[in-house]
């Protein structure tokens, strides 16, 4: 269950702002890859967090419902919400990985604060940032702000991936919002792809051996 545990630990080290930073999308074949950044308010980790940001863990492991109500609470409750993309056109210009540490640099750029220090998801840190920062592996699911920012990206991002479904029926982009789903592989076999594909992947299946 996620916590402010490391939170707490960069308090003591003197950073009162701290944002944690996300992706969502980096292994989809279809759309953007999607970052937020989260600052949370700094009295939750020198005083005490309200009850419902204990559910914040991996959007991945919550419902929509329960993503949808904790979107609405996050941004009413944080400090700064940033938001950033790259499209699927900049993931073939840079490949996926530049990109979705590009997208996480631009959620941070629009933050309306500057964070005193940063806690990625994942292994590696964003180069070229001057604050601190700590890369935190499985930080959706150990860290509230890194949570927190899961959530913001996945809810906007599956919002974009409705759009495209409107604009491109056909490829179940509503139900499997880009990722390589065995309808989205015939639906490119048949179709082909759209401009909000990713023409840098493999859009085909992987041959069965029988």
């Amino acid at each position: 269950m996620a916590d402010l545990s490391i939170e707490r630990a960069h308090a003591r080290r003197g950073h009162r702002l701290i944002a944690g930073v996300d992706e969502v999308g980096r292994g989809a074949l279809c759309g953007p890859v999607v970052a937020a950044a989260v600052i949370l308010p700094p009295e939750w980790i020198s005083v005490r967090r309200p009850v419902w940001a204990g559910r914040a863990t991996d959007s991945k492991l919550l419902t929509a419902k329960a993503r949808a109500d904790l979107f609405g609470r996050i941004l009413a409750a944080a400090q700064a919400v940033g938001v950033g993309r790259c499209t699927a056109a900049e993931i073939d210009a840079m490949n996926i990985y530049r990109a979705s540490q590009e997208a996480m640099r631009r959620a941070l750029d629009v933050l309306s604060v500057m964070p005193d220090a940063i806690l990625v998801d994942g292994r590696d840190a964003i180069p070229g940032l001057p604050m601190k920062q700590e890369a935190v592996v499985h930080g959706d699911r150990k860290c509230i702000s890194i949570a927190a920012a899961s959530i913001i990206a996945k809810v906007l991002r599956d919002a974009i991936m409705l759009r495209f479904d409107r604009q491109a029926p056909g490829y179940g982009l509503a139900r499997n919002k880009g990722y390589g789903t065995e309808d989205h592989y015939q639906a490119l076999a048949d179709l082909g792809p759209t401009s909000f594909h990713r023409k840098s992947f493999r859009l085909t299946a992987e041959p069965t051996l029988f």
